[in-house]
């Protein structure tokens, strides 16, 4: 299973950030990606500072023939179609795509894998829950929903938005 995470608080030239995940979505089979299922969009306050716009997040199962390295820079380079402009870590961006998990590799080396915080990050574990409810970490064998029980009760609410069907399989 090779599964990413989408997301972005500011809008693009496309739209608002849900309208540019729909985009972005749209983008990858020009690159030979092809996502297979996706999540509901959900809203979730910006971190560290709440006072940032809110952020709209989603995850997708993909099937390609990339290998992990050409597909996170296949994913970079849709981050920047779409104006993903690189600064401060965690800042306000118009698309950020996070490569989570690809067929259950484990490596150190960039892209590491699985993602190193996924775990920690209920904007990444509740979406991936809606669309792979069977999906296990593979360093802990969690499954999404085991890692969100283990999250505080705080961090668990966000908010899912009406679909948006601007991508297509």
């Amino acid at each position: 299973m090779i599964v990413i995470a989408l997301g972005g608080n500011l809008g693009s030239d496309v739209g608002p950030p849900g309208t540019t995940i729909g985009a972005a979505l749209g983008e990858l089979p020009r690159r030979g990606i092809r996502p297979v299922e996706v999540s509901p969009m959900y809203a979730t306050e910006a971190w560290p500072d709440p006072r940032d716009p809110s952020f709209v997040n989603a995850a997708a199962l993909l099937a390609t023939e990339l290998a992990p390295d050409t597909l996170m820079a296949a994913l970079q380079a849709v981050e920047d179609i779409f104006g993903r402009k690189r600064g401060s870590p965690n800042a306000p961006r118009t698309l950020d795509i996070d490569l989570l998990d690809y067929n259950g590799i484990v490596r150190s080396r960039n892209p590491t894998l699985p993602h190193p915080r996924m775990q920690s990050r209920p904007f990444v574990l509740v979406p991936l829950a809606d669309i792979a409810p069977t999906w296990r970490h593979p360093v802990s064998g969690k499954s999404a929903g085991e890692l969100i029980a283990a999250l505080p009760e705080s961090g668990r609410t966000l908010v899912k938005l009406p679909p948006i069907s601007t991508w297509r399989r």
